[in-house]
């Protein structure tokens, strides 16, 4: 549903479609596959509270986006130098993470051009706000595009970007698994196999993708 929800969009004849390291990219490639757009990755990691690395208070993502929630520094007395330990070691592991995806490809140019953003699903947002902030500087135009997403966190970053694509907006939003009939973790297997190679795939065959959204039929 998602994917004809988005190839239904005006103006997307050079549209590129970035999913979100990593369990965006299976959404992403059904999506480009729907359009017949190319795909592409954008590695997005969670800052953790020192202690409590469950606990997001921001996100960076490849290209410089970074968000941080003041009101979770504040609250949990993160000092500037933890802060910037965290920032630091989870850069290190999404340029890791980049150079293992891409095997030496390099990111398709986003400048000029629609880019649709895709994830799994939108909780606090935290993630796609930075992935905003990574490519919003230089794309044409911005589009997130989620399967669900919380209504409020929906309606924030349509504020932020040119549109905002949700099949489901529950609110509230517990869990975003709750809304899938199967949601297992994507591996790093899955988003190589699915990033070969970086095309046109419109109507092309991958790996049989395993995260399976309620909105599909």
């Amino acid at each position: 549903m998602l994917g004809e929800m988005v190839a239904a969009l005006p103006n997307l004849k050079d549209a590129l479609v970035l999913g979100l390291v990593r369990g965006g990219v299976p959404v992403a490639f059904e999506v480009a596959r729907a359009c017949g757009l190319p795909l592409d990755i954008l590695v997005v990691r969670k800052l953790g509270v020192p202690g409590q690395e469950e606990l997001a208070m921001g996100a960076i993502a490849s290209g410089g986006g970074v968000v941080l929630n003041e009101q979770i520094v504040r609250l949990h007395h993160v000092s500037a130098k933890k802060l910037e330990h965290v920032i630091a070691r989870e850069t290190h592991e999404m340029q890791r993470r980049e150079m293992l995806y891409r095997e030496g490809r390099p990111a398709v140019e986003v400048a000029g051009r629609a880019v649709i953003l895709v994830d799994d699903g939108l909780a606090t947002g935290a993630s796609m706000r930075a992935a905003v902030r990574a490519v919003g500087g230089r794309a044409r135009q911005v589009i997130v595009a989620v399967p669900v997403g919380a209504r409020s966190t929906c309606e924030e970053l349509a504020q932020e970007v040119g549109q905002v694509v949700c099949a489901l907006t529950p609110e509230p939003l517990d869990a975003v698994s709750m809304f899938y009939r199967e949601f297992a973790a994507t591996g790093d297997d899955e988003v190589i196999a699915l990033m070969q190679p970086v095309s046109e795939i419109g109507g092309s065959e991958r790996s049989e993708v395993r995260k399976r959204p309620e909105t599909e039929s």
